[in-house]
């Protein structure tokens, strides 16, 4: 069995900045930080999940759920904005369409990761949920977005220049909750998933 991947919160990470650059730049403030705020609430909650499993082995063994999945967050509660944004112009269905059509994308994620053992079907699941929450809240609280007057091709051109940035010089997220695990409960070194199993 694979050890739960740490650095998976951070997938979606350079597509969320760029969202929030793409609304500070058509000055609309207070959409960034409805945003922000969502977006950090919903990752914020998937590393408090894995610090928790980490530094103490904490999960729920009846339906072998340890940590919330970092893909399936990010990517659910990322993508339908992305097509809500990118379909602005467009009549309602389809802009709802693309929100559903990133939705499924979010839940094939899911699928993919426990078809490739990297989650449990129950952290796939909660994942995908939390981030549903996450996209739906913001596309629910944003109401009527304003007319922005900007290069369609800004908001894809700048998830493209986040994305290779942050690839370029990737930043160990996974190294980071280690060590705040390690340092909040004390522990000599972090569970894993041979350790925790054998508290079942």
């Amino acid at each position: 069995m694979k050890i739960v991947h740490l650095g998976d919160t951070a997938v979606m990470i350079p597509a969320a900045v760029a969202i929030m650059v793409y609304f500070i730049t058509g000055r609309a403030w207070r959409t960034a930080w409805q945003w922000v705020l969502l977006f950090t609430a919903g990752i914020s909650l998937v590393a408090i999940s894995k610090i928790a499993f980490l530094g103490w082995g904490s999960g729920i063994h009846a339906i072998d759920f340890k940590a919330l999945s970092g893909h399936a967050t990010s990517t659910t509660a990322v993508i339908p904005v992305l097509f809500y944004l990118l379909l602005q112009r467009f009549p309602p269905l389809i802009r709802a369409t693309g929100i559903l059509l990133g939705i499924i994308f979010g839940i094939l994620m899911g699928i993919l990761l426990v078809v490739l053992k990297e989650h449990s079907v129950s952290e796939a699941v909660a994942g995908c949920i939390l981030g549903g929450i996450v996209s739906f809240s913001f596309i629910w609280i944003s109401g009527p977005l304003p007319s922005f007057n900007l290069n369609p091709w800004i908001l894809p051109l700048s998830v493209f220049v986040f994305m290779t940035v942050w690839y370029a010089e990737p930043i160990s997220i996974e190294n980071w909750m280690e060590r705040i695990a390690l340092y909040l409960s004390g522990q000599e070194k972090t569970y894993n998933w041979e350790t925790w199993e054998l508290n079942t």
